[in-house]
């Protein structure tokens, strides 16, 4: 792969925001985070997950979340006001963010979304998130991360 900048890496470096980016080979059939830990020899507790969620009345949120871990969709009603909430049509995700499954990352979709940060995130110095492609994370404090997408912290786990 050569050296690409991603949309989330150029927001990244306008804000002067550090980070790391780690390189992975791709198995089309496995795109979720624990291939992606497999793969980029990284801690699995550390790489997060970005789920696109969308309300009832069709409003759409953002999620990180640890990779093993599933959303509450309780709380995640309760956190976003929604009446119901589930997770955005596979199919309708890159018309929304830019993103492709296996490549959304929380930094740069075309539009701004409510976007929450597990709390438990917190817990590590940095953590690893899509850096927009398939094969590609990046590696960042979960404060700058925080900031670089307008996030908020929040425990929906």
């Amino acid at each position: 792969m050569k050296d690409v900048k991603t949309n989330a890496m150029r927001i990244l470096d306008s804000m002067g925001i550090s980070y790391d980016i780690v390189k992975y080979e791709v198995d089309e059939e496995k795109l979720d985070a624990c291939h992606a830990a497999e793969a980029a020899g990284i801690p699995l507790e550390e790489v997060f997950k970005t789920i696109v969620m969308e309300s009832s009345d069709k409003r759409l949120f953002v999620f990180v979340t640890p990779g093993e871990a599933e959303i509450s969709l309780k709380k995640a009603r309760t956190l976003t006001g929604a009446k119901s909430i589930d997770l955005l049509k596979t199919s309708e995700l890159q018309k929304h963010t830019g993103y492709i499954r296996g490549g959304c990352s929380p930094i740069g979709m075309i539009r701004k979304y409510p976007t929450y940060i597990e709390e438990t995130a917190f817990l590590f110095d940095k953590i690893y998130v899509s850096a927009g492609l398939r094969g590609m994370q990046i590696h960042i404090s979960p404060e700058d991360l925080l900031r670089s997408c307008g996030a908020e912290a929040a425990g929906f786990i």
